[in-house]
């Protein structure tokens, strides 16, 4: 019995991948510009934004610089406030004004917020 042979001047070649033309954007080239650019986009916002962000603390910092001095002086005048009403109670009270301390030298008062009912 013969042998088969292959035809006279060999096969047809194998086609093995398709043959569609690639288009669009789904090309390696444009993919990987376009998610550059996309990226680019990304940190030039994020670098606007931590600009802004940084220029904001500095405003907030130097608001409660430029505040300071008229909190400090609001602070003082209520304590000034409370302190000549309390003078005046007392001298209502009991007729006139104790020392507390034994210098004439002003103390500051020091006001401490005690809860009502402490539990053990």
């Amino acid at each position: 019995m013969p042998q088969d042979m292959p035809p006279a001047g060999g096969y047809d070649a194998v086609q093995y991948k398709r043959n569609l033309p690639s288009r669009g954007l789904f090309r390696p080239g444009p993919l990987l510009a376009a998610g550059g650019v996309l990226m680019l986009y990304g940190w030039y916002k994020l670098v606007i934004g931590i600009r802004e962000q940084n220029e904001m603390a500095r405003e907030k910092m130097w608001s409660r610089i430029h505040l300071a001095p008229l909190l400090q002086a609001e602070e003082d005048r209520d304590l000034v406030r409370r302190h000549l009403a309390d003078q005046a109670r007392e001298k209502e009270l009991l007729g006139k004004n104790f020392k507390v301390y034994n210098s004439d030298r002003y103390v500051r008062p020091t006001f401490a917020a005690l809860p009502g009912h402490v539990t053990k």
